[in-house]
């Protein structure tokens, strides 16, 4: 329910000139109707035609011009139809009977009439009230916060009193107009409804506070539990999250840092061996390299993820080559040999506005992890514009996923025990998803087990630069 259609719970106050007037309308129209009933009916029985003047005029105007009419109608009923007309006055006593009964029924009809107008009216606006207690509550309790569903809440009420600018404030402090306002008791906080102009009148502000407020109130207070709760629940999961990540961070630093150290440390005390031949020195020397190689890019790789979580990893945007930065990536993970990867990019491809050096990271992790399990097969990545997008798909011809690796291959720190032979921390992926994004992208894998795995990145192209710029940058 919009606030355009929200159901009108303010009584509208209608001069009583208009209701004269349309009591003159109905008492001489149906007067003009019955002098044809003359010459076919006895003298007393159209004035039954009155009655229905009464009825109207009792239902739209109520008790008070229904009984106006009554009068009037007997008044030009002996004026016009009874003998002696044009007088007023009654020659036959039954006609002074009949006159009786008409006043009489004409009084009762009116009352009915009036007391059917007011049960209407009172069910009129238990509607309304029940619509928009309906309508707030939709508003209140399916906005994302309650905060973000105060205006159009504001907006519904008011449309239902039929006034503008009304505001529902929480904790009001002072600004609000405490003359127009009608006070909200949530318990522990404190509410303000605010009435618009027009909302300074007594009974409409009494008939807010009698009709309006209850239900406005336990809506409020619902909504601020439901808030808190909300808020309990994401703060659990960032703290189940976070006992997560420290479980894996510990599982990473335990096994995927104590193993290049040992390794490392072993090979320093070998080393030193005063039997160790020139061959067998530079075989240890290797390994202390590689080893020290291993645990940096481990390091690196916790830095990065690091830096993602806690939001601090702003990329800086200016104009780079994708097909540089991925050329550039496939040479830090494997300089000495050129087979390992077909590269493949479209003739012109446009520049993409992003960190150039985050996005060297996403293809280097990539490139390393498709080049981990390719079996030997060269890694393909394809570049190419399409649907006015950057897409790149890097494509491995490794045993593939299964659904639950796929499901979790970007989380931080998985790894899939019980089928993944190959070392690795974890931290790749979740890396690549978290550059990508912070540079306006998507990434997502599609596997089928035994067909390989598809990592495709989509990046958002901007306004080219002008040549001039882009020779500049070149």
């Amino acid at each position: 329910m919009s606030a355009g259609d929200a159901p009108r719970l303010a009584d509208a106050s209608r001069p009583r000139a208009w209701g004269v007037l349309l009591v003159a309308f109905a008492v001489g129209t149906t007067t003009l109707v019955i002098y044809p009933l003359r010459e076919i009916a006895p003298e007393v029985s159209p004035g039954v035609v009155y009655l229905l003047a009464v009825l109207l005029v009792a239902v739209y105007w109520g008790l008070a011009f229904g009984l106006l009419t009554s009068l009037a109608s007997a008044a030009a009923f002996n004026f016009f139809h009874i003998p002696p007309t044009g007088r007023l006055m009654i020659a036959d006593s039954a006609h002074w009977v009949a006159l009786g009964v008409f006043l009489v029924a004409a009084a009762v009809a009116s009352a009915v009439a009036d007391l059917a107008r007011t049960r209407a009216a009172e069910a009129d606006r238990r509607r309304g009230e029940a619509d928009l207690a309906a309508g707030t509550a939709r508003v209140l309790l399916g906005g994302a916060t309650l905060a973000d569903a105060l205006p159009e809440a504001g907006r519904l009420v008011g449309a239902a009193l039929g006034l503008r600018d009304v505001e529902i404030v929480l904790d009001p402090a002072g600004e609000a107009d405490a003359r127009r306002g009608v006070a909200l008791d949530l318990g522990s906080r404190e509410a303000l409804l605010v009435l618009g102009p027009g909302g300074d009148d007594e009974a409409l502000r009494a008939r807010v506070r009698e009709r309006v407020a209850p239900a406005l109130e336990a809506l409020l207070r619902a909504a601020l539990e439901r808030d808190r709760l909300q808020a309990e629940v994401v703060e659990t999961q960032a703290l189940r999250r976070s006992d997560v990540i420290k479980t894996a961070l510990l599982r990473a630093v335990s096994h995927d840092l104590r193993t290049p150290l040992t390794a490392i440390i072993t090979a320093g005390h070998a080393v030193r061996s005063p039997v160790l031949e020139g061959g067998e020195r530079d075989e240890l020397g290797l390994v202390v390299v590689e080893e020290a190689q291993r645990l940096s890019a481990l390091v690196d790789k916790l830095l990065d993820l690091s830096r993602l979580q806690a939001g601090a990893a702003e990329p800086r945007r200016d104009w780079c080559s994708l097909e540089e930065v991925v050329r550039t990536a496939a040479g830090d993970v494997c300089a000495d040999d050129a087979t390992s990867f077909a590269l493949s990019f479209d003739p012109d491809l446009p520049l993409v506005q992003a960190d150039a050096a985050q996005l060297e990271r996403v293809f280097v992790n990539l490139l390393e992890n498709a080049r981990r399990y390719s079996g030997g097969h060269p890694v393909k990545v394809r570049a190419r514009v399409v649907g006015g997008k950057m897409s790149i798909r890097v494509i491995d011809r490794g045993p593939g996923m299964s659904p639950t690796q796929l499901a979790r291959a970007f989380e931080p720190f998985y790894r899939d025990d019980a089928s993944d032979t190959h070392p690795g921390s974890g931290l790749g992926l979740a890396i690549v998803r978290g550059f990508v994004e912070a540079n306006g992208g998507r990434v997502r894998a599609e596997s089928f087990p035994g067909h390989g795995t598809v990592f495709a990145i989509e990046l958002p192209l901007a306004e080219q630069p002008a040549p001039a710029a882009a020779l500049e940058r070149s």
